[in-house]
């Protein structure tokens, strides 16, 4: 029988995290006609047919109480050209929205204009964990554009468009 340690460390943790390459996203959604967001890189496809979201949120998140009473939630992929929105949503200002382009989606979420796509789903699942809530999403509608993705890697950003293809 073999004895492991007590595991990896935190900072271990954290270093293994800064080689994920990861998309910037802004889940939002809606309360009480309000809209409410937040930026995260812990978002990810489940599966295709059906479509399929999840998304983690800390609890300590000031969107985190708004996204666990609603039945909606948008997933805004920003654009090279969004670094400032990645900023903002980045904070916990308690009106992130303020001087911002957006609309209300089709189901009621904010989707933040000049992403490169975007989608809303509806929450099916909230599983709570020690700190965080993994909310799963069945997709209800998906939209992309040309524009190049946000990029996101080892605490720092990047444009999308100058991703180097890999000979094959």
């Amino acid at each position: 029988m073999s004895c492991r340690g007590a595991g990896p460390t935190t900072d271990e943790i954290k270093a293994f995290h800064r080689k994920f390459v990861t998309g910037v996203t802004i889940v939002t959604t809606g309360d009480g006609g309000e809209p409410r967001g937040l930026a995260l890189n812990a978002f990810t496809s489940v599966t295709v047919t059906p479509a399929m979201v999840l998304v983690c949120v800390a609890k300590s998140s000031t969107t985190h109480d708004a996204l666990f009473g609603a039945d909606h939630f948008a997933v805004n992929l920003l654009s090279r050209d969004q670094l400032d929105v990645a900023g903002r949503f980045a904070t916990k200002s308690p009106d992130k929205f303020t001087g911002l382009a957006w609309h209300f989606g089709e189901h009621g979420c904010p989707i933040i204009d000049d992403s490169c796509a975007h989608l809303e789903a509806e929450i099916t699942m909230r599983v709570r964990t020690s700190t965080h809530t993994v909310f799963f999403g069945r997709v209800l509608n998906a939209r992309s554009s040309d524009a190049a993705p946000l990029v996101y890697l080892g605490s720092a950003f990047f444009d999308g468009a100058r991703l180097q293809p890999m000979a094959t």
